[in-house]
């Protein structure tokens, strides 16, 4: 009777354990990309080509984790010149702050999937609250290689002034307010996010 009792706790809790799932993400199709309008005409797009991370998710207690790493080295404005200056110390300054890093362990649930989270951004040595929009969650098997993931769209606005990265600002370094808009201070966030599971 006893080993009965035993052995139906350790099935509980086999099961209790099988409900939270990890998954790794693919930095081939985790593609984080930013805008900012520049000098007041066109919105400028940047994007991030090497990103790591895991996402955990219990759905059935509809909880979750998210840690994820992006190398700020590997910023990309497709132009030689302006990836260099993004890269300085005027902006990303990636020589002192290689990665920016996002970490959530709140996540809000409806319907059964994720829909936000809510965690804390580390860009240039400063942490702040952001949170993430998550869009179009998505599970199943990749056709092309048979795994299972999971995938979303991954939305989020900040403002680049509350993590030091003021250069261009209206009004900040010479520019005058009323006469150059300059680099726009809201940056818009969109990530693309595919993760396999373990």
């Amino acid at each position: 009777m006893r080993h009965a009792i035993i052995l139906g706790f350790t099935a509980l809790l086999s099961i209790g354990s099988a409900q939270a799932e990890t998954y790794t993400i693919d930095p081939r199709h985790t593609l984080p990309v930013f805008e900012v309008n520049h000098l007041g005409f066109s919105t400028q797009r940047g994007r991030f080509d090497k990103t790591s991370g895991k996402i955990e998710l219990d759905r059935a207690k509809q909880t979750g984790q998210v840690d994820w790493t992006i190398d700020a080295s590997s910023l990309d404005m497709g132009e030689d010149k302006w990836n260099e200056h993004l890269k300085s110390a005027d902006f990303f300054n990636v020589a002192q702050f290689p990665t920016i890093t996002y970490h959530a362990d709140k996540l809000a649930f409806k319907g059964g999937v994720p829909v936000a989270a809510e965690g804390t951004l580390t860009l240039l040595g400063v942490t702040k609250p952001v949170k993430l929009a998550i869009h179009h969650f998505t599970c199943g098997r990749n056709p092309l290689n048979q795994k299972e993931l999971c995938a979303a769209d991954i939305e989020a606005s900040l403002k680049r002034s509350e993590f030091g990265m003021t250069k261009y600002l209206p009004g900040v370094g010479g520019l005058a307010k009323d006469l150059i808009p300059g680099v726009g201070d809201e940056v818009k966030v969109l990530v693309p996010v595919e993760a396999y599971k373990d």
